[in-house]
């Protein structure tokens, strides 16, 4: 095969997308870094399948209408950083394929590294062994195979041989990896993508039906296994004190020397650094010791906006397992509702503010209604909304300016990628990183000022609440100097783990003493749909005997795997 046409290009992403989807659950299994997660998997799935879905639905394909459908659909759907990533890599490559008539080796290989430099440009000095490392290493060998065939099928195969190696190679890269005996969740990914491609080109029998999108929280669950290191490229290792976000709206002329420049900057004040040019606007990640030096350069090409100043990190992510048949069922009703508000906000004038919460668990969406919340979101660590479930959900918000509250760090990306695409409407997105950060930021809102100002006092409130989220243990690990067996319970904090044992009740309560200090003054407990009110009831009771200084209360917030979710202010 000395060509690739558009037709043949079409089934060969279908068959990508399939040949991802088919693995995703095994690809969950491989993550441990930090903690085991479980949804890397999930999310480059659910980010290439809504890029299939458009693809899938072009009638008379051509190069470029294939390039617009797989680069916006993949921007929409991306959900997690890894789904984030493989966006990215989709994006650099159909801006290599969309002029050419036929795809030959020497196009496939620019297409390769165009998508390497694309996923590298966002995130800068990425940790080696991970997703950018494989498909790096596929690209080199890309251009060294140009001369030495001009067969697209053997040319794909020595590249993902290649890849395989970097990939069986990561565990070096990462001692992580090594320790628990796996290779990158992201990089596996990956390789599923192109594995599946090949199988097309090759004519294997696929089943190229693609499902349509049934929202966030259907498709989105995991086996509940452990997941990889991919999320965590641009926030390892970091040796400065604050992280830094915001975006440059552009006023001037911004070329590629003076993105050089600025990242170049940039490096000279602090390190994990995420610089992203998209038209008119720049978005800027940077973590150092002087955030002023890093806004006052950036002032030189424009006006700031969602600015975010945070004292550094917190550690990676929680793991949570969803309960499909139930979540789907409340996925239902929450838009039924949500439709019946729709109707009623449509007939009502817009209104100065409004919210969206991410959410899990009819109680916790029914206190985030309580306080002022227009729209929730069905979502979580396995279950990321994608960027366009964002923009869906503030379409239905009638309101100038909407305030979106992530509540978990993985799902920040998708929201702050659908602020780029919202033109009629204000988009303010609160980094809120736990449900009990998101709640403290919405009570705190205050009408009379502005979008801005809310926003730094949702954030000086949000810095005040420590969380710490009670669940068990699907694999044998050890993490943070901790012996982990399947089945132990265990505590998560916001800065790793707490603490781990056999027992919920004692495990809770000994969560609780590792984030409780002296200006701790309230404690609220969250307790999950596995967990009957009476056993909360007797925890409440311990947990008010053993810390008869704070005030403590309890909620039922519905919330599956969870036992507890504790939120100490």
């Amino acid at each position: 095969m000395k060509d690739i046409d558009a037709h043949l290009l079409q089934r060969a992403f279908l068959s990508a997308a399939k040949g991802l989807e088919a693995k995703k659950e095994w690809i969950n299994e491989l993550n441990v870094f930090p903690v085991p997660d479980g949804d890397t998997g999930t999310n480059m799935t659910m980010t290439i399948m809504s890029a299939a879905r458009e693809v899938a639905g072009i009638e008379q394909p051509t190069m470029e209408n294939l390039a617009k459908a797989i680069s916006s659909g993949s921007l929409r759907g991306a959900r997690g950083n890894s789904g984030v990533i493989l966006s990215q890599l989709l994006r650099g490559f159909t801006k290599e394929i969309k002029n050419a008539d036929k795809i030959n080796v020497t196009v496939l290989a620019n297409a390769f590294v165009r998508a390497t430099e694309t996923a590298y440009k966002a995130v800068m000095k990425p940790k080696e062994g991970t997703i950018l490392t494989v498909a790096k290493g596929m690209a080199d060998k890309a251009v060294e195979l140009v001369p030495q065939t001009d067969d697209v099928i053997e040319f794909a195969e020595k590249v993902i041989e290649q890849g395989d190696y970097v990939l069986s190679q990561t565990p070096e890269m990462l001692p992580v990896l090594k320790q628990a005996g796996v290779v990158d969740s992201g990089g596996q990914g990956l390789m599923q993508v192109l594995k599946g491609a090949l199988d097309g080109l090759n004519g294997k029998e696929v089943d190229m039906t693609i499902p349509a999108s049934t929202g966030a929280g259907v498709s989105a669950m995991t086996s509940g296994k452990s997941a990889a290191g991919s999320s965590d490229i641009e926030t390892a290792d970091i040796k400065f004190g604050y992280c830094t976000e915001f975006i440059i709206n552009l006023e001037k002329e911004y070329t590629e020397k003076d993105e050089h420049e600025f990242k170049a900057y940039l490096e000279s004040l602090g390190d994990s650094i995420v610089v992203v040019s998209d038209d008119d606007v720049v978005k800027v990640h940077v973590h150092t010791n002087d955030p002023g030096l890093a806004i006052q350069k950036a002032l030189t090409y424009g006006s700031l906006s969602r600015m975010k100043i945070d004292n550094m990190r917190e550690e990676h992510h929680e793991r949570l397992i969803q309960n499909a048949e139930k979540l789907a069922k409340q996925q239902k009703e929450q838009e039924e509702r949500e439709k019946a508000e729709q109707a009623k906000a449509s007939e009502e004038p817009r209104k100065p503010a409004g919210f969206i919460a991410v959410s899990v668990g009819e109680g916790l969406s029914e206190i985030f209604r309580g306080i002022g919340a227009d729209y929730i979101i069905e979502g979580g660590q396995t279950m990321n909304p994608s960027t366009e479930d964002m923009l869906s959900a503030i379409e239905k918000v009638n309101a100038d300016v909407i305030y979106i509250l992530p509540n978990n760090k993985n799902i920040i990306l998708a929201a702050e990628q659908a602020k780029y695409l919202v033109e009629d409407k204000k988009i303010v997105v609160v980094p809120s990183r736990t449900v009990p950060q998101g709640i403290t930021a919405l009570i705190n809102f205050v009408p009379d000022q502005t979008p801005e100002e809310n926003l730094e006092t949702m954030k000086d409130e949000m810095a005040r609440v420590k969380t710490g989220q009670i669940t068990y243990a699907v694999r044998n690990t050890n993490i943070d100097g901790m012996e982990i067996h399947e089945g132990d319970i265990m505590g998560i904090g916001d800065h790793g783990m707490l603490t781990v044992g056999t027992g919920i009740e004692t495990v809770a309560l000994d969560s609780l003493k590792a984030m409780a200090d002296e200006e701790s003054e309230l404690v609220t407990i969250y307790y999950g749909s596995d967990v009957r009110e009476e056993d909360a009831q007797a925890l409440l009771d311990k947990a008010k005997e053993a810390f008869p200084d704070l005030e403590i209360e309890l909620q039922n917030g519905g919330q599956p795997i969870y036992y507890y979710m504790i939120s100490v202010e």
